[in-house]
This record gives C-alpha cells, structure tokens and sequence, in this order.
C-alpha cells in the first residue's frame, strides 16, 4: 500500500456529481486510492447524504440540480456538524466571477474540469491535511495530564467524573464530524474543563446545603481560573475557550460572558452536555443520582434553554450508542480513554509542564 492510500484509508469523501459519467470515474479513482465514498447525482440528496454520512470532505459540482450547488455551501457553513469541512467544488466554467462566487459561498479549493485525476487526488489530500492539521498537540499532553492529576488530587470526586465525560464529549463530537486535531481539543477541554476548582476552597466544593450568594460568586470564578492555568499550554487557544464557556447557555443566561445559542464555542456546547448528563447520573455531594432515562429526559427539557438543541439528541443516540456497547465511529483521542488506559499514557517533562507546575501551585496555594 502506497503512502497515499495509507492515509486515505480512514477517510470518507461525499461527491455530488450530476454527469454520471464523471461521478463514476470520480468515486473509481476515490476508492482505488483508499478512500470510502459517497456519491449522489443532485444537490437535495447530496445534502442529505452529506447530514446522514458526515464526510470528511466534499467534491461538488457546481452544476448539480434540485438544489444550487452555491446555496447548499451556504447551508454547510452555517451547520456546526460540516462548518469546517472541506468543501472542493467542479466547474467547467472558466470565468473567474463563477469560481469567486463560489469560494465566497464556502469552497475551500475550485477545480476546473477536465481535471487531470493524479492532481485532483493531491488537492484531496491536501484539503484534509489543512484540515486535520493544527498547533502541536503531543509536546503539551504531559502537562494536559499533569493538569488532570492536579484536579483530582484536588478533589478525587472529580476523577471519575472528567474521565467519563471526556469520554462522552469525545463521542459526541466525533458523531458531529469532528477528527483529528478538533477531536483532541475536545476531550482535553472536557478533561481539564473544572481544573480552575483547584482555586476554589474545598469544603465550598463539597457543600451540600444551598450555597450564598457569596458563595456562587465564588463558585462561577472556575471557569475563567481554568482558562487562565491553561494559557501556558501551546494549545490553549483551542482548549481555553471550552473550559471558559461550559457553563454558558444557549438562552444567553450562563457565565461567565453570557454567551448565547452558536456564539458559544462548539466544543464548549459538547461538552458541557456531557458535564451536565455525568452529574445527573452519577450524583454530587449535594445531588443524588438519577437514572439514566432521567437524564435523559432532562436533557430533552432544557434543549433550547440549556443546550444547543441541535446537539441533544446527537448526544442521545450516541448515548444510547455507548450504552449498548456499540464502539465509537472513529478511534478516540488517548484524553478520552477511561481510567486505566488513561493511567498508562507515558508523562514526560517537558517546558508546558514545569511551568504549569508553577501555575498550579501558585493557584492551589491560594485556595488552600
């Protein structure tokens, strides 16, 4: 197997293709090179297919009918599940307003026909490198880990409770579409989503009758604590805002900025469904546990006020996915794993983790 094909195995492209015969070559020359393809002859089915497959990236012809090719890139950038996927559009048009209007649509790439297919195949890969591709990610996992260890050692009801929700949030956010580096964010926001309750006093965190306004205010500072210890990490610009922003709601009512509805990062609406369906099931110091059919019906009753109510039921049937024992679509990121696999991760020094070591102390020693 080539390089090439190496690296397409994992991947599932979508073509929306009205000329049979350019479809049919396009998904022969996709499948011989590693890929899993979708093919669809016109744009109303090829949107469908594309909402049912959640492609990693899409070849559209800018003629196909039913739907316009430049309203359906509309529709694709302004859903959460495909607003970051690449999107490479056909034309045998060669004027350069047509393939403006199109990149101006959404299109990541335009490619004029005849293609020669050796070329198309490298913009293919080149789309879903760009895609996957994002700041360094392994040099900061010690400290991402570290960070963990500092929580829990914090609070050991909270081991179990990041771990399992990373895990969840991480399932959610690959049912939507999210892979590579997207993914990874994800499970170490949720991971280190409650690291700033290192500041806050323990027996604040462990009180059960209800808390003062004092108290709340207290409370509500974590998120933004947690986003401040991050900033020493190479990937903070993607993990500090789902720690900053898992407690804000879809009707504006959260903190600590009082974000609302899709000005809420997405990673922070993932996984702040997961934070809230791990509390209800497994319980607080101040809550006891409900069952899982309680929680879900919870979950059906703040969609729209709490939680995006796009993002429910995605994470209903991939909760009712986990629970059957069904295995996630794609393999999950090593933050994502649960408790031993998690333990077995190698830790090795590095710059991130001295100096969060620093941070963490500094913090801990003012909340002791």
């Amino acid at each position: 197997m080539t390089d090439a094909a190496r690296e397409a195995v994992a991947f599932r492209v979508a073509v929306i293709e009205d000329d049979s015969v350019v479809r049919i070559e396009l998904t022969r020359s996709l499948e011989d090179s590693g890929y899993r393809v979708i093919a669809v002859a016109d744009g109303e089915n090829g949107l469908r297919a594309v909402h049912e497959h959640q492609p990693d990236l899409l070849l559209l012809s800018l003629a196909v009918p039913r739907l316009d090719a430049f309203e359906l890139v509309r529709r694709l950038r302004l859903d959460h599940r495909t607003t970051r996927m690449p999107v490479l559009a056909l034309t045998e048009r060669t004027g350069s307003d047509h393939r403006i209007h199109a990149l101006d649509a959404g299109a990541d790439d335009v490619i004029l026909k005849p293609y020669h297919p050796d070329e198309l195949l490298a913009r293919v890969r080149s789309a879903l490198r760009t895609r996957l591709r994002g700041p360094r990610m392994e040099p900061a996992h010690a400290a991402v880990i570290a960070l963990s260890n500092a929580v829990e050692a914090k609070d050991v009801d909270l081991k179990d409770h990041c771990r399992y929700m990373a895990y969840r949030a991480a399932r959610l956010a690959a049912h939507v579409g999210m892979r590579g580096h997207d993914l990874d964010s994800v499970a170490h926001g949720a991971l280190l989503h409650d690291v700033g309750k290192i500041a806050i006093p323990l027996p604040l965190l462990h009180k059960v009758e209800p808390l003062s306004a004092d108290e709340w205010r207290q409370l509500r500072r974590h998120p933004d604590i947690g986003a401040r210890i991050c900033g020493p990490l190479d990937v903070a610009r993607d993990i500090a805002p789902i720690i900053r922003h898992h407690h804000e709601r879809w009707d504006g009512s959260g903190y600590p900025d009082g974000l609302g509805s899709e000005e809420i990062p997405l990673g922070a609406r993932i996984v702040a469904l997961a934070d809230a369906y791990d509390v209800m099931v497994r319980g607080r110091p101040y809550q006891a546990p409900r069952s899982h059919a309680a929680a879900i019906a919870e979950l059906r009753r703040c969609a729209g006020s709490q939680f995006d109510p796009a993002l429910v039921p995605l994470f209903i049937e991939e909760t009712e996915r986990v629970e059957a024992g069904v295995p996630a679509a794609v393999p999950m990121p090593p933050a994502a794993l649960l408790g031993r696999e998690l333990a077995l991760i190698p830790v090795e020094a590095d710059d991130d983790a001295d100096q969060l070591t620093r941070v963490i102390d500094a913090w801990a020693g003012g909340a002791a």
